[in-house]
């Protein structure tokens, strides 16, 4: 348990550069790395995390804590790559965000957009290679990438994952064949289908609590954010408007956006967006506030994952489900070739200087092996003398 929480906390004090690039660092470090689990298992996982509520790169890094050492993995992974943020944010909210106004930080951050960007090319790179090795699968990508490109938001990004599911099980099922013995395989920790039921008498509960009279204090803040929680898909990007339709006038659109520009400036999941949100909109119990919404946006998620992980190497196992998921693989790095554009690029690079130094980085990374903890530090001081 201490490794796993070890592993993640390092992870979450470096993972800069929002969901695309967090997927890059959890590939490097559990694939290539540490080598806790191969290629195929990874983008199982991911393939799984893009279809369920809740922030895809949380859940990812759930997921693998899990597979290491059941719920219990998960969580601490979810701690450990989530404590950081959550404690970054609430100094921001408590100070009122001052640190984001200045100039040497806004460098840093330019210094840490750079790193992401680094991170996003070399993960495409390896993904593209395991598994866009064939005419149709290439193809899949391509059109995912040229649809999320085209169109905006988060309904078209699961009608391309759909449809190339329904495509891979359709023409890719047999080629793809059972990655494991459909009698044997198994996940840790044995079937958990209360976590099911909780998460649905949880979403029930919520939606109750406004006509039972608990909607506001901390109680409703915790509501309101579980909500979210269950019905956004994808990253921060997307609870932003969903956060803001549920909490009406209780905050100014200038405190979302200070929020949201916070959670972008912090390693780690932009989900904590709802850790500064949560502190401002409990007064009373900023600290309670701030935690109890921080955990209600992610639970939704893990509660789903927690209830299909022990099934899902089963369900993988057959060729009909493992040519869905390795349509959905192939569509999954198109979605990263779009997102390694925008916003990876458009927000990284704006002159020949700074693409000049993302391919030195990307050099280092790749071409001379230098590990991504090691070019944090070096991120930092190229954005600090630089940038």
């Amino acid at each position: 348990m201490a490794q796993v929480f070890l592993q993640f906390l390092l992870l979450g004090c470096v993972s800069f550069g929002g969901p695309a690039a967090h997927v890059g660092y959890f590939r490097h470090h559990f694939v290539d790395r540490l080598g806790w689990l191969d290629e195929r298992a990874f983008a199982e996982l991911l393939a799984l995390c893009q279809f369920l509520p809740g922030p895809a790169s949380s859940q990812l890094g759930f997921a693998i804590g899990y597979r290491r050492q059941g719920v219990l993995g998960g969580c601490c992974a979810f701690v450990g790559f989530t404590l950081p943020s959550v404690l970054l944010m609430l100094a921001l909210a408590a100070g009122g965000g001052w640190l984001l106004g200045q100039s040497w930080f806004e460098s840093v951050l330019h210094g840490l957009k750079l790193l992401a960007l680094v991170v996003v090319a070399d993960a495409l790179w390896g993904m593209a290679r395991s598994f866009c090795n064939g005419k149709l699968v290439a193809a899949i990508a391509l059109l995912a990438a040229m649809a999320a490109l085209l169109l905006s938001g988060i309904v078209a990004q699961l009608v391309v994952l759909l449809l190339a599911a329904l495509l891979g099980s359709y023409r890719l099922g047999a080629a793809a064949g059972p990655a494991v013995d459909p009698a044997t395989a198994a996940a840790p920790g044995g079937r958990h289908r209360w976590a099911l039921l909780l998460f649905a008498g949880l979403l029930g509960s919520a939606w109750l609590m406004p006509a039972l009279g608990f909607g506001s204090g901390v109680l409703g803040v915790a509501a309101d954010f579980y909500q979210a929680g269950s019905l956004v898909f994808g990253g921060g990007h997307v609870v932003l408007p969903l956060l803001q339709a549920l909490l009406g006038d209780a905050l100014t659109s200038s405190q979302f956006l200070l929020g949201y520009a916070a959670a972008q400036a912090v390693p780690g999941p932009m989900f904590t967006l709802a850790t500064f949100l949560g502190y401002g909109l409990s007064p009373q119990a900023s600290l309670l506030g701030a935690l109890l919404a921080t955990m209600a946006v992610f639970l939704p998620g893990f509660l789903l994952l927690i209830a299909v992980l022990p099934d899902w190497q089963r369900w993988v196992a057959r060729p009909a489900l493992a040519g869905a998921v390795a349509g959905v693989n192939a569509a999954v790095v198109g979605l990263l070739l779009a997102a390694l554009y925008q916003p990876v690029f458009v927000s990284a690079v704006t002159s020949g200087r700074d693409l000049a130094l993302a391919l030195a980085g990307l050099y280092l990374l790749r071409g001379l092996g230098v590990g991504v903890i090691a070019l944090v530090p070096l991120a930092i001081v190229t954005g600090l003398l630089v940038l």
